[in-house]
């Protein structure tokens, strides 16, 4: 495993993090999810990522029992507010100060742990006064509950301002978590160059395109048995508000096929090396059903891909890649 630091801050992440979207508490067993956090660990993953509004809570409880006994300095524990959670309260959703501190103890109490070492605004909140959403952030700093401050899917405007009332609250404001990989590229515009100005890194979601960049789906036929695609308990729904599940990105995708076998990897391991390649990226989330996904995926950490193929990826993918910076945006609650 290799590891990067998160923003210029001090923390050093693993390239490679192990998130728990759409899989523990909903898709799969806790023993499996057990063995899937397991194999993370055995690879050298120290980096956890996930959220309160997983699995309406459920997947922090997963990821704290399968984590417990390890040795807490040894990892990164990372997780969200914003979504709602709970029986849907006027107060359990959004970043208003009241929100933020009990959804942060309760996270505490889910995951076994004192402290997070990274907690993100999960988007941003159109209808609370920034400063109280930071100051908020900041009290949980000081209390020792929070080292470090992120957020997820802002854009450039939203993190810039996030950054300057960081440095007057004095606060480590260290990353973004945003979606990127071969297909959706709309943070490189605006977001990437504004995190490098405010000293952030990348934390990124889907390096794979919910499964799309593994070659798995096939233009014109069905999903496969098993995929995330077929998964009634969510993934199914997830797929058909996708952009990523149509003939002609598959088709593209099938295209990648021999540049992966040239550079001696498998169309996953191509998918994360490529965003890894991005020098303010700091980790790629990786998620999993099965341990060997997790096993394969970390291979990615540490290759290089030269010039060459990653001008041939931008040909094999001409005309369905999604790069408008409009598309980073957050819904009003």
């Amino acid at each position: 495993m290799k590891f990067r630091r998160l923003g210029r801050s001090g923390l050093s992440v693993s390239e490679i993090a192990y998130g728990n979207w759409l899989t523990h508490g909903s898709q799969v067993e806790e023993e499996q999810a057990h063995a899937c956090i397991r194999a993370a660990l055995d690879a050298g993953v120290t980096t956890f990522d996930t959220a309160d509004a997983y699995a309406n809570t459920a997947a922090e409880s997963v990821l704290g029992r399968g984590l417990a006994g390890e040795r807490r300095e040894s990892l990164e524990i990372f997780t969200k507010v914003f979504w709602p959670t709970g029986p849907g309260g006027p107060n359990d959703k959004g970043l208003g100060r009241k929100h933020i501190m009990e959804s942060a103890h309760a996270s505490l109490n889910r995951l076994g742990t004192d402290y997070l070492d990274l907690y993100q605004a999960h988007r941003f909140d159109h209808t609370v006064p920034l400063e109280e959403t930071m100051t908020a952030f900041a009290d949980l700093v000081r209390q020792g509950k929070v080292l470090y401050i992120g957020v997820s899917e802002w854009n450039a405007e939203q993190i810039a301002r996030g950054a300057a009332l960081a440095r007057e609250l004095r606060i480590p404001f260290v990353s973004n978590q945003p979606q990127y990989n071969m297909l959706w590229r709309v943070i490189e515009e605006q977001v990437v160059p504004a995190c490098e100005r405010e000293g952030l890194s990348q934390i990124v979601w889907s390096p794979i395109a919910q499964g799309v960049l593994t070659g798995k789906y096939r233009p014109g036929q069905p999903p496969p048995s098993g995929s995330r695609a077929a998964d009634e308990k969510g993934g199914a729904r997830m797929v058909e508000r996708s952009s990523f599940f149509r003939d002609p990105v598959l088709e593209a995708v099938e295209s990648l096929r021999p540049l992966a076998e040239q550079a001696g990897l498998s169309l996953s391991q191509l998918a994360v090396a490529w965003v890894l390649q991005n020098d303010n990226v700091a980790s790629a989330i990786i998620g999993a059903s099965r341990p060997e996904q997790v096993q394969e995926n970390v291979k990615a950490a540490g290759v290089t891909l030269e010039a060459d193929l990653l001008r041939a990826i931008d040909d094999a993918l001409d005309g369905v890649v999604t790069r408008d910076p409009g598309l980073t945006r957050s819904p009003v609650l």
